[in-house]
C-alpha cells in the first residue's frame, strides 16, 4: 500500500541519516585521537615556561566532549590516561614521578593516571551540555575549556594523595605541610596557566565549530 511504501522510504532515509552521523562521529573521533597521540608523544603537547611545563593535552579531550558528547569525552580522556601511564615507562615525554609511582605499585599508578582523565572528559561533556542551556555555545566553550584543566588538575592531585599519600615518597614531597597547601604549592602557577590557555583555545575552537555546525546538537 501507499502507507507502507511511505514508511519504508522514511525508514531508509532515517537509516541513511544515522549512517552519516556514525561516519562523521568516527571520523571526528579518529582525527582528535590522532591529534592527542601526537601531542602526548611529542613536545607539541607541552610548553616549557621557565621551570614549568604546561600541558595542552586536555584540549583535544575537551573538544571531543564538546563536539561528540560526554561519553566520547570520557573515551578520549581514557586515551589520554593510557598515554599518561605509558609516560611512566619513558614513552613520549618521560615522567619522573610516574616512574617512581610505577615502582611503588604499577596498578595504582595506572589508576592514578587513567581514572582522573576519564572523569575529566566525561565532566567536560556534561559541563558543556549544562552551560550551553544557560548561555551561548561560545561562552559554554570557554567555560568547558577552563573546566577541563581544572578537573584534570584536581582529580590528578586528589588521586595522587589518596592512593600514594601514605608512601614514603609522597610523605617526603608533602613534608609537614597541610594537604591543601601541598596541592596548591605543587601545581601552583602551572595549573593557573593551563586553565587560562585551555579556556582561550577551547573556547575559540568551540566558537568556530559552532559556526560550522560541528557541535553535536
Amino acid at each position: 500500500s501507499a502507507v507502507s511504501i511511505l514508511l519504508e522510504r522514511q525508514q531508509e532515509e532515517l537509516n541513511m541519516k544515522n549512517k552519516n552521523v556514525n561516519v562523521r562521529y568516527l571520523v571526528t573521533f579518529s582525527m582528535l585521537s590522532a591529534i592527542l597521540i601526537v601531542m602526548a608523544t611529542t613536545p607539541l603537547g607541552t610548553l616549557p615556561i621557565g621551570p614549568l611545563s604546561v600541558s595542552f593535552i586536555m584540549i583535544p579531550v575537551a573538544i571531543t566532549a564538546i563536539t561528540l558528547g560526554p561519553v566520547a569525552g570520557a573515551l578520549m580522556g581514557g586515551l589520554f590516561g593510557i598515554f599518561s601511564y605509558l609516560q611512566c615507562f619513558g614513552v613520549g615525554i618521560p615522567s619522573a614521578m610516574g616512574a617512581v609511582l610505577v615502582e611503588i605499585n604499577p596498578f595504582l599508578a595506572f589508576v592514578q593516571r587513567f581514572v582522573p582523565r576519564v572523569l575529566s572528559g566525561l565532566l567536560c561533556g556534561l559541563v558543556f551540555k549544562g552551560t550551553k542551556k544557560l548561555t551561548q555555545e561560545s561562552v559554554a566553550g570557554y567555560i568547558t575549556g577552563f573546566s577541563a584543566a581544572l578537573f584534570n588538575t584536581v582529580f590528578f592531585m586528589l588521586s595522587l594523595v589518596l592512593l600514594f599519600g601514605s608512601t614514603s615518597y609522597m610523605k617526603g614531597l608533602i613534608g609537614g605541610d597541610n594537604i591543601l597547601i601541598f596541592i596548591c604549592s605543587f601545581v601552583g602557577i602551572q595549573a593557573v596557566v593551563e586553565m587560562l590557555i585551555d579556556c582561550v583555545v577551547v573556547g575559540a575552537l568551540a566558537q568556530v565549530m559552532s559556526k560550522l555546525g560541528k557541535v553535536r546538537r
